[in-house]
């Protein structure tokens, strides 16, 4: 899967020139430990093309997946350059990780349109390369790792399929802080435990993640949407997972609507005004209970909330947990009459 392919699907209708729109189960191996005598270098990971070792503390670190920078930063280290999935932010830093820069310089964005820039990133001198949320080809594998130790995406999952959490301890595996990762992945996952607490009316309940590309389309549990809905306390939608696959999701086919009339319905736009009266006004939407009982709620692909939702990380995640959930809880109960007040 090509990063076109990916970002076609991800964040809905995101149009400039062309669409920059369109991320299981834990893969323990994905994130393998250090050396075996416990020491932090050399760092041994393994990936869908092999495994790579990485000597020793890396100074000059290359991102060309799309969100390992928040990992970093997280763990107090700053790539030198990153690559931008969608927004122009400086050192494609969405707000909630641009904090964690500091007084260190910002990143050098690579902006690839059809796969990784293999000059640009190799003309950087990096001493690592990190891609595991990336589609990065074999190709691209062997002209990268010839030079510079290279972690690909994890086997096992498909490509820009990896969680979060794998993410983060592959990151910290890489840079010597597997401990700190560990502990930053607890950390996270005791705030879903206690959104989990807070609110007992999401356990067992249906909801979904979708975004308009060639119709309806739904985000599935191998992708990073739908798998904070479930480690939120909800289902998917019974027979999702059939249709997307070995995809991250699926665009409905009209006969297939009645799938996102869910419980909750988080709805990934442009325009919150004109996207939203343009979706709720739909003939095949319109009918469903979730549109008539206001079950939906809708965020702006560029807005923080809205680019929190896809952009899921160890950084993002706590301000998406505040300011997503309260809306889903209003929208759950089911009442028109209640508003569904959108975040700051």
């Amino acid at each position: 899967m090509r990063l076109g392919r990916h970002i076609a699907a991800v964040a809905s209708v995101l149009v400039l020139a062309s669409s920059l729109a369109a991320c299981g189960e834990k893969t323990p191996e994905a994130a393998a430990p250090g050396a075996a005598s416990g020491a932090a270098f050399p760092a041994v990971i393994e990936h869908k093309y092999g495994t790579t070792t990485v000597p020793a503390e890396s100074k000059r670190i290359v991102v060309v997946g799309l969100v390992e920078q928040d990992a970093l930063l997280a763990l107090g280290v700053t790539p030198i350059a990153t690559t931008e999935w969608w927004g122009e932010h400086p050192g494609a830093l969405w707000p909630w990780a641009k904090e964690k820069l500091g007084s260190n310089p910002v990143p050098q964005v690579l902006k690839p349109t059809d796969g990784i820039e293999i000059e640009k990133v190799l003309a950087l001198n990096p001493d690592l390369v990190l891609g595991s949320y990336s589609g990065m080809t074999k190709e691209e594998y062997d002209k990268l790792s010839a030079r510079v130790p290279t972690i690909a995406q994890p086997k096992g999952v498909i490509d820009y399929g990896v969680s979060w959490q794998d993410v983060t301890r592959i990151v910290g595996t890489a840079v010597g802080k597997k401990a700190e990762a560990e502990k930053l992945v607890s950390d996270v996952e005791g705030q879903f435990a206690a959104a989990r607490q807070a609110h007992p009316e999401f356990a067992g309940k249906v909801a979904a993640v979708v975004t308009y590309y060639q119709g309806i389309y739904v985000y599935g549990s191998q992708d990073a949407r739908g798998r904070f809905l479930t480690d939120l306390g909800f289902k998917l939608p019974d027979g999702l997972d059939a249709l997307t696959g070995t995809e991250f999701g699926v665009t409905l086919s009209p006969e297939k609507t009645n799938l996102v009339d869910t419980d909750v319905l988080v709805w990934l736009i442009d325009d919150y005004a004109k996207d939203k009266a343009s979706v709720q006004a739909n003939p095949l939407y319109a009918p469903l209970r979730v549109k008539k009982e206001a079950r939906d709620v809708f965020l702006e692909n560029n807005e923080t909330l809205g680019a929190a939702t896809s952009f899921v990380t160890p950084l993002s995640l706590p301000y998406l947990l505040d300011n997503l959930v309260p809306q889903m809880a209003t929208a759950i109960d089911g009442n028109p009459a209640t508003e569904v007040k959108r975040a700051a």
